[in-house]
């Protein structure tokens, strides 16, 4: 049976709670997470924006990403440069696109997600796992797993020592 396309332009003109991505047509959920996806959302986007400044970034939360003429995503956290345009829907590459992994979302299934992201030219695309404690750098020639040491961005100051985000949560 053939799901109904959804006009891009009733999905932006709708106020969607929780806010849903739009993929070639289709409204799509996004798995919410429980207490440890919030939590590591929190401590990862406070942790960015706390040093802005610094780095000349801002960083926002559940902001849409239209990655494709019709695609839009909505990563958990993004950083953009602080010299970009504000925009209500960001049609320019992030610095950074952060995804923290629900239970429901191993890394295995974010591989749509990735590619949308590398193709719109996402330099940084990271899945951090609160349960494991890691996070996937995925960037458009590589793939790689990291538990602890400091977290680099591509082209960019940004550096984040992964024990000071682990022991902000406890």
């Amino acid at each position: 049976m053939a799901t109904a396309v959804t006009p891009i332009e009733e999905y932006l003109a709708k106020t969607w709670r929780p806010d849903r991505e739009y993929i070639d047509g289709e409204i799509r959920e996004r798995h919410l997470g429980e207490f440890d996806h919030a939590d590591l959302q929190t401590a990862l986007a406070a942790w960015l924006r706390s040093r802005r400044k610094q780095w000349n970034v801002r960083v926002v939360v559940e902001q849409r990403v239209q990655v494709q003429p019709t695609r839009f995503r909505i990563p958990d956290v993004a950083v953009i440069d602080g010299d970009s345009a504000i925009e209500a829907v960001i049609t320019h590459p992030p610095l950074i696109c952060i995804e923290v992994l629900s239970k429901d979302d191993p890394i295995t299934r974010m591989k749509d997600r990735i590619n949308d992201y590398a193709a719109f030219g996402v330099p940084d695309i990271w899945f951090f796992d609160p349960e494991l404690r890691g996070v996937w750098i995925c960037r458009p020639d590589s793939m790689h797993w990291m538990t602890e040491g400091i977290l680099h961005a591509t082209g960019a100051e940004i550096a984040i020592p992964l024990h000071e985000i682990w022991d902000d949560l406890g």
